[in-house]
């Protein structure tokens, strides 16, 4: 992990209809890095990563990724610096294909050649896409939805991948299978950005951690570190190891 920071939030506040949801919020996400951010429910983790990707704009402050400041840029502009997020909500569409779905993922390209190329990349990496090309994406269990969504996200070569509670409503099996995969995209070279509610075991396998209450940034630190933290553990991590934890 290179050790610069690649997106820093700098005294973010933001929020819905004049409520101010983060309240000067700062943090720096570390290149190469797997950051993840847990806290309880009501504490901003969400709200944070739409200012990310411009669904939220910030009612002060700046979030910097790669020398640009990504405060007031539409979704579209900050698609095209490279940062996909992947929704907490299954947003593929349910009557298309899975092919037709990740090809979706390539819309702000326009090669064809191109697109081609990552869709065999892709395929590679997931073998769901090539096995279930043809099928719709509604018929896919939950998890196999998820993959997909990653797949599609990875059509656009984001330098940073932001996911909302990705592992929400798997059983454990496929949870492992996402964490793996997501492991596996960040060992690829890409910085992901998590909001996880299975909170002990996503800081396990995270670089950096970040914990936000009431909007705002209560500790930060190594993934080990917030892990670790005796007052953070019993707050939001849940007594039992590797189990869901409160949030």
């Amino acid at each position: 992990m290179v050790e610069r920071a690649f997106v820093s939030f700098k005294g973010v506040v933001a929020g819905y209809g004049g409520g101010d949801v983060l309240k000067s919020v700062e943090f720096d996400v570390p290149q190469g890095g797997l950051t993840c951010i847990v806290g309880p429910n009501g504490s901003g983790k969400s709200t944070l990563l739409k200012t990310v990707s411009g669904l939220v704009t910030p009612r002060l402050g700046e979030i910097w990724f790669k020398g640009h400041n990504l405060v007031g840029k539409s979704p579209r502009e900050i698609l095209k610096l490279g940062v996909v997020q992947v929704p907490q909500n299954h947003s593929l569409f349910r009557e298309m294909s899975v092919n037709e779905n990740v090809e979706l993922g390539a819309f702000l390209i326009k090669d064809k050649k191109v697109i081609a190329e990552r869709m065999d990349r892709v395929r590679t990496m997931f073998p769901i896409v090539a096995q279930r090309a043809n099928d719709k994406a509604g018929s896919l269990s939950g998890g196999q939805q998820r993959l997909v969504e990653f797949a599609r996200c990875l059509m656009l070569e984001p330098d940073l991948v932001v996911l909302d509670e990705p592992s929400m409503g798997l059983d454990p099996k496929t949870l492992r299978l996402v964490f793996e995969t997501i492991k596996m995209m960040n060992n690829e070279g890409r910085t992901v950005l998590l909001v996880e509610q299975n909170a002990r075991q996503a800081l396990k396998m995270s670089d950096f951690g970040v914990v936000l209450e009431n909007g705002r940034v209560r500790l930060s630190g190594s993934g080990q570190e917030v892990l670790n933290n005796p007052e953070i553990g019993a707050l939001y991590l849940g007594g039992s190891t590797g189990g869901p934890a409160a949030h």
